[in-house]
């Protein structure tokens, strides 16, 4: 599943190539996860603002006119399988769409496809991102893993709160969005926790040290153009490359990098978790 990474290196690959541009076309496949909301036609002729990202969300907002007013915009996720590619180029190559297309916005400048074998993702229109549906979709997230607002105190206060393991509650996104599956069990390991201790029994420093192997684990992500474990590239075609750095993820019963225990892996919450009992301790 594309996690925080993957969208935010996506949605650095689709920003300028997609800002001041017109809209000309906006076409749906298959049915997504949720309906589109609104008549296609209606976003023809407006331009795209500032590309945002709200957690594992992508917002384009919509102008129609001045740029000062926003007129509405489209909320997009990537789901299980989804990427978003730029083709170059003002012609619509929406006849030429592979099986898995089920989204296409033509611009003048270009046009942007979404590609989703599995067809969890959405394209979902909303008359702004603080109302509804929009406002409703994001409401629940945690706070952003880079946003200065996030000290170490208010994450350690989340923890506290939840009695379930710290890896479960990292998977939440309610302490923090953007740890999915393979940055959890990396920042797991860097801050040598073990994933099955209660995170409401993770003292302030341990938090502290927790929330600093967040935050590097999701930089370094980035740096190398997320993770690409199946169906991932950015939007000019590129997979990640941070699953060949990966510390434990996907390592179960190789030697551990620090001190050569076995890696092992464990299932919570239906995931899989990978770890070093030598060097994460409860």
């Amino acid at each position: 599943m594309p996690e925080l990474p993957e969208v935010e290196v996506t949605r650095r690959g689709i920003a300028a190539p997609l800002r001041g541009a017109r809209v000309q076309a906006l076409r749906m496949g298959k049915p997504l996860r949720w309906p589109l909301g609104c008549e296609p036609e209606r976003v023809l002729g407006m331009r795209v603002g500032e590309v945002l990202r709200r957690g594992k969300y992508l917002w384009l907002p919509l102008h129609q006119g001045s740029e000062a007013i926003e007129s509405g915009g489209l909320l997009l996720h990537l789901g299980m399988s989804g990427s978003l590619s730029m083709l170059t180029g003002d012609a619509s190559v929406w006849a030429a769409r592979g099986l898995h297309d089920h989204f296409e916005l033509q611009t003048d400048r270009g046009t942007l496809r979404l590609n989703d074998p599995r067809r969890f993702g959405a394209v979902v229109w909303s008359p702004g991102m603080a109302m509804p549906p929009a406002a409703t979709l994001l409401q629940r997230l945690g706070p952003e893993p880079f946003d200065p607002a996030l000290t170490p105190a208010r994450f350690h206060a989340v923890l506290q709160t939840r009695r379930s393991p710290v890896k479960v509650v990292l998977l939440s996104g309610e302490a923090v969005v953007g740890a999915g599956n393979i940055y959890a069990c990396e920042a797991l390991f860097q801050s040598g926790i073990h994933p099955a201790l209660r995170a409401d029994r993770i003292s302030r420093p341990r938090a502290e040290k927790l929330l600093a192997a967040v935050r590097s684990t999701l930089g370094r992500a980035l740096e190398l153009g997320g993770s690409t474990l199946r169906d991932f590239t950015d939007a000019h075609g590129v997979s990640g490359a941070y699953q060949a750095h990966a510390g434990v993820y996907g390592r179960e019963g190789k030697p551990c990098v620090r001190c050569g225990a076995l890696v092992r892996r464990v299932v919570q919450a239906q995931r899989s978790t990978f770890f070093c009992a030598g060097c994460q301790r409860r």
